[in-house]
């Protein structure tokens, strides 16, 4: 695994999360065409591709590799955050109060961390 597209992808998580947590504190909702809304879809879709692509090389680095990882686990902490976003912007743009944005700030919040563990279960036996 690449140790840059990891930090990269947190950092871009932690954006969408606290863009959405400014909604939350403003209690303005998730609509769609507005400035902020479009601020957070524009960096949730980098993010999502960024999910992807890391989702691919992933499993291919894990088919090419001879380490002795528990390889469900791996695989399902690198999807996992791939389908994570999608649903929390689609139920955050769904909900029409200030609980939208808290859908999308939790989702969002939640990938850095199952990128940490799938970057710890990577690094257990080299």
């Amino acid at each position: 695994m690449t140790d840059v597209l990891p930090v990269v992808l947190t950092v871009l998580a932690l954006l969408v999360a606290a863009a959405a947590l400014a909604l939350v504190i403003a209690d303005k909702p998730l609509v769609l065409g507005a400035r902020p809304t479009t601020a957070i879809g524009v960096v949730a879709v980098l993010l999502e591709i960024g999910l992807l692509v890391q989702a691919v090389i992933g499993v291919v680095e894990l088919n090419a590799s001879t380490r002795t990882i528990d390889s469900l686990t791996f695989v399902g902490y690198l999807w996992a955050p791939v389908v994570v976003l999608p649903v929390a912007a689609v139920w955050g743009l769904t909900e029409k109060t200030r609980f939208g944005p808290a859908v999308l700030l939790v989702g969002a919040l939640s990938i850095p961390v199952m990128i940490l563990r799938m970057v710890q279960i990577w690094g257990t036996n080299v």
